[in-house]
């Protein structure tokens, strides 16, 4: 049987407006050393963004979370912060930073390393989708 691994991760935030200190979840980073793993997940739902911001520049913000994502693939979009290693990349795009993209303080957790993207979904479901509407009970 494999040991459990530890993995970290952060929350992807839209903060329209910094004074405002107001934002939405939108995403997950995470990164797990031992499995070589790093990958963002970004959902962005443009209603909840323009409810805090009706003014909302919303082809800036797809363009940096596009980013993020091409970061942690290490494509050629992501620019030279991409070509850094995987664990450099972590540490710059969770380093705190005062803009309309920010990330949550790094949590950790521990899953095998096939499971790491099933970790990533499973962060992504529990602090970024929406949950389920209740069904309403039957009769």
């Amino acid at each position: 049987m494999h040991a459990a691994d530890v993995y970290d991760y952060a929350i992807v935030r839209v903060v329209p407006r910094a004074e405002r200190e107001e934002f939405i979840n939108v995403g997950v980073i995470l990164s797990c050393q031992r499995a070589g793993f790093l990958e963002a997940a970004i959902e962005l739902d443009e209603a909840r963004l323009l409810a805090l911001d009706a003014h909302a520049d919303l082809d800036t913000v797809r363009r940096h979370l596009r980013a993020i994502v091409a970061i942690c693939a290490g494509l050629p979009e992501g620019g030279p912060i991409a070509q850094l290693p995987y664990r450099a990349r972590f540490h710059w795009l969770t380093a705190r930073r005062s803009s309309i993209i920010q990330t949550s303080p790094v949590h950790t957790g521990l899953c095998t390393g096939a499971e790491a993207g099933t970790a990533l979904q499973t962060i992504m479901t529990r602090m970024v989708r929406r949950p389920a509407a209740p069904r309403p009970p039957t009769v």
